[in-house]
């Protein structure tokens, strides 16, 4: 996807791995008694270190303060171009997107006619299927290349900023989009689904093809490609341009990401400076309730209304979590970065104070400081693990011993605690061999045609790719292993959310993938041999993977709440209704709105609803949360 900088692009150089990340971390792993024996093996993730970031201290701090601006910022909707639409806008539900209309994309033009607004029904699903669904060599009854995303933004160009309001000033760039309905805008979908955002901490690259580096540059996903000075920092000789590099910072990598592209949550062309200048100017969450009792914004929790206390703004967050040399500099940059002799304040669009320039730094280490908290360590798996025989079920086990087997295969990919070859603990075990994408958790598993979607293979923001010591071919189609933990709450399943259920997923293996004639994963495909008995074993040991406190929304898993839009209600002859005022245009579609409503740390009375129960409704009776029907004005 486009991916906007805020300054020139010089030709960058590709830096070799860099030593010190080796080195911290096997260190890591030998200084919590995680030795490279037990890395890769199924233990409780409570016998695991979460990754730290080297080199935090430059920059943070408060740590505790880092963590409160980073879930003000990930559930605030201020932070979209249209001031309607958050990080947990795809993310709000177990970690994970939990929408069913207006949720398909058709990527690379797959298929000749896509109708937004589509509801997806238990019928759709799985998105290929075949005469015999054990046997990927049988005939495909049904191809659909289609993709259950996540509706992010409706396309538009970025004029500027209100200063005050959530909305920026946009306007339609003329460019042809397949979101409309007879002229009529909707809001674009992701070309791949959302991955949970739970437990992603311990993943060394993020993003399913990995463009999320696991070193932070201070403004964009891709590691060391991006060779710009992207901070400006106060020292004794004045403002500084300055390079950012802080490693095991896959998340932070990833955070910057979203929040300028046009597809997920930004007007094409904003600049990280704007939207700091936007949001510098706004109440921290002022349209959405915070519980009182929320474990970490809640001593901030306006007694009066929506949002935080008036005390609290996000300049006075920044100032609290992190250095003075990066927001104390009275002087004024421009664009580029360069200081402006003379000039006492901003005074324009192309001038920004030294904390509205450092917007993506605060951005991506804060967000990135809240998602490592979501950590998922206390399933019935764990404290089986930990010696209480009684936490899984004789069905669970036997699951469990499938799971171990050669007949499923299972462990080979998604290894360790983390349920994840693409983990930390794997892959420093592998010796971070950059020769070998299997080292790093990435495999074709034959979900889909790597025509259809190229996964690492693909090239960064800056032309480089993104396994550049890799074989091209061998990365053709390859994605990051994801987590396994919570994944019963988390469908539809695989990059292209082709799945809706488990046991969808579990055929998918027994028949050997759909399209399993791949250099590096056929041969591994060719030896799963699961009948319905390990499938149903399997099933449920995978729903043992269930943290309580995900699945009924307690600390460190509460939230503020939140408006999601769930598509649009048209007319009976097919027509959508249009947004009432949206400046610069009078063709968007008006969104149906539903509420997600505020958790504090002792969660919710009801579970989350699985995907396949919003399928088939099942929980609309109040028994379980997020079922999507609460209406809400955002």
């Amino acid at each position: 996807m486009p991916f906007t900088n805020r300054v020139a692009r010089r030709s960058p150089r590709r830096s070799p791995i860099h030593p010190l990340l080796i080195a911290s971390a096997l260190l890591l792993l030998v200084s919590t008694g995680l030795s490279a024996q037990r890395a890769g093996t199924l233990v409780s993730l409570k016998a695991l270190p979460r990754p730290e970031p080297i080199g935090l201290d430059r920059y943070v701090r408060d740590p505790e303060k880092l963590v409160a601006l980073g879930k003000a910022l990930f559930w605030d909707v201020q932070a979209g171009s249209d001031g309607r639409t958050a990080c947990a806008s795809c993310h709000f539900h177990a970690g994970a997107d939990h929408r069913r209309q207006n949720q398909l994309a058709s990527p690379h033009d797959a298929v000749a006619v896509l109708r937004p607004n589509q509801t997806l029904t238990i019928d759709d699903f799985p998105f290929r299927k075949r005469e015999d669904p054990f046997d990927h060599r049988s005939a495909l009854v049904r191809d659909s290349r289609l993709v259950a995303g996540s509706a992010g933004i409706v396309r538009r160009r970025f004029l500027d900023i209100e200063e005050g309001g959530a909305a920026e000033v946009g306007i339609d760039d003329g460019t042809p989009t397949p979101f409309a309905i007879d002229g009529v805008k909707v809001r674009q979908v992701t070309a791949r689904n959302s991955p949970s955002v739970v437990n992603a901490v311990f993943n060394v690259r993020n993003f399913w093809d990995g463009r999320a580096s696991r070193a932070f540059t201070g403004a964009t996903p891709f590691g060391d490609s991006d060779t710009e000075l992207n901070a400006m920092v106060a020292s004794p000789a004045g403002l500084e341009p300055e390079r950012v590099r802080i490693e095991n910072s896959s998340l932070a990598s990833q955070a910057v990401e979203p929040v300028l592209n046009e597809v997920e949550m930004s007007y094409s062309g904003r600049s990280w400076a704007m939207l700091g200048r936007k949001l510098l100017s706004l109440p921290p969450l002022a349209r959405q309730q915070v519980a009182p009792d929320d474990s970490v914004l809640g001593r901030m929790a306006s007694r009066l209304g929506p949002g935080l206390e008036t005390r609290v703004t996000y300049a006075s967050l920044i100032r609290a979590a992190f250095q003075p040399a990066y927001w104390r500099s009275s002087r004024v940059v421009d664009a580029n970065g360069r200081v402006l002799e003379g000039v006492a304040s901003p005074q324009g669009a192309d001038e920004f104070s030294q904390i509205e320039y450092n917007f993506a730094l605060f951005w991506g280490l804060a967000i990135q400081a809240y998602e490592s908290t979501l950590v998922s360590d206390d399933s019935p798996f764990d404290r089986f693990m930990d010696g209480d025989t009684a936490a899984l079920s004789a069905l669970e086990q036997a699951g469990l011993s499938a799971f171990r087997s050669t007949r499923s295969q299972c462990s080979v990919c998604h290894q360790g605690a983390e349920f994840t070859s693409a983990a930390f603990s794997f892959v420093a075990q592998a010796g971070f061999d950059e020769t070998n994408l299997g080292a790093f958790g990435f495999f074709r598993t034959g979900v889909s045609e790597a025509s259809d979607d190229i996964g690492a293979a693909a090239r960064d923001g800056f032309g480089l790719p993104l396994f550049p010591a890799v074989a091209a071919r061998a990365t053709e189609g390859a994605f990051k292993t994801p987590g396994l933990r919570n994944v019963a709450l988390t469908g539809p399943y695989f990059h292209n959310g082709g799945m809706a259920t488990l046991t969808e997923a579990m055929e998918f293996y027994a028949r050997q993938g759909d399209f399993p004639g791949t250099p590096n994963i056929f041969p591994l495909m060719r030896r799963i041999q699961l009948n319905e008995d390990d499938r149903t074993a399997l099933v449920a040991f995978l729903e043992a993977l269930t943290d309580d406190r995900v699945r009924f929304e307690r600390a460190p898993f509460d939230h503020p709440a939140l408006c999601v839009a769930t598509g649009y209600d048209e007319t009976p002859s097919g027509a959508l209704p249009r947004a009432e005022s949206v400046p610069g245009s009078d063709a968007i579609a008006a969104d149906r709105w539903a509420l997600i409503p505020a958790a504090g740390r002792e969660g919710n009375s009801v579970p989350l609803q699985t995907f396949e129960e919003l399928l088939r409704g099942i929980g609309d009776d109040g028994s379980r949360a997020h079922t999507l029907n609460a209406p809400c004005r955002p």
